[in-house]
């Protein structure tokens, strides 16, 4: 069963005026809940303010809280997954953004299992390229996920449940809904994300764990012509700390190196 709430009530519908339909005018953030506490919350948070603020959208942040106390009383158990959606509302027909504030929806999917494993699949490179986004807009999580609904049925056609993607100038990008880590050379690599993408909670996680640990990490962009030599692969995204490539395309991977990573980083504890 899910649950909807809008500014902290429970919904049924949605207003057929809303901007978030309208014109994806909006962004989201889902995230993994045990036992009422969001994991990773601070990074969650700080991805919504900076949306916001680069969207112009006006929102009361503490409907989440609000949210959460009125599934407590309605009895749930607040294990699963949480997406936060930020719409800009009702406006009328046009572009102009109207004046009013935001409004806020909570969507909880109960889920009863926690992810305290790395998971492992066969992947592959997608031919569809993504195209180069707004400098505004580059690394947000908006509203507008066209292009991962186009890339999801490509990768799923190929029987792959994650894959790498490409951008028009042949740079990897991400996965369709994950961040990517590539063992390249004996050293990580994470694609830089200067001109698309999204800035995942998890991946920031990732790079800052490394950092502690003194485990090098470079930021840069990374050429299809590289992949060839790829040594190790991994995705990650809020939901999944770890998601480890075993092929791909034709390549056997060297899961290893990422098993020891996942224990290095202590992924198993996200809180």
């Amino acid at each position: 069963m899910m649950w909807c709430f809008k500014n902290a009530q429970p919904v049924k519908e949605v207003s057929i005026q809303d901007r978030a339909l309208q014109y994806g005018d909006g962004c989201f953030t889902t995230a993994r809940i045990e036992d009422g506490k969001i994991q990773l919350m601070h990074r969650h948070l700080a991805r919504l303010k900076e949306c916001c603020e680069q969207l112009d959208l006006s929102v009361n942040l503490n409907w989440i809280d609000g949210s959460l106390e009125q599934m407590k009383t309605l009895g749930c158990v607040l294990t699963g997954t949480i997406k936060i959606l930020i719409s800009r509302g009702e406006g009328q027909r046009g572009y102009t953004m109207p004046s009013h504030a935001a409004d806020l929806y909570i969507y909880f999917y109960p889920q009863s299992h926690a992810i305290d494993q790395p998971a492992y699949l066969k992947s592959g490179v997608l031919k569809t390229q993504l195209g180069l986004c707004m400098p505004k807009l580059a690394g947000l999580k908006t509203l507008n996920r066209l292009e991962q609904v186009i890339l999801k049925k490509e990768a799923d056609q190929q029987g792959w449940s994650e894959a790498l993607t490409l951008d028009i100038n042949n740079e990897v990008v991400e996965g369709v809904s994950s961040n990517c880590f590539i063992y390249l050379n004996n050293t990580w690599i994470t694609p830089e994300l200067r001109y698309n993408g999204v800035r995942g909670v998890m991946r920031a996680e990732i790079i800052d764990r490394m950092q502690q640990l003194g485990i090098e990490c470079i930021q840069r962009p990374v050429q299809l012509t590289e992949l060839s030599q790829v040594q190790s692969l991994f995705f990650c995204n809020a939901l999944h700390p770890m998601n480890i490539v075993t092929h791909l395309q034709s390549q056997t991977l060297q899961t290893n190196i990422c098993t020891q990573l996942y224990h290095i980083l202590n992924l198993n504890q996200i809180d």
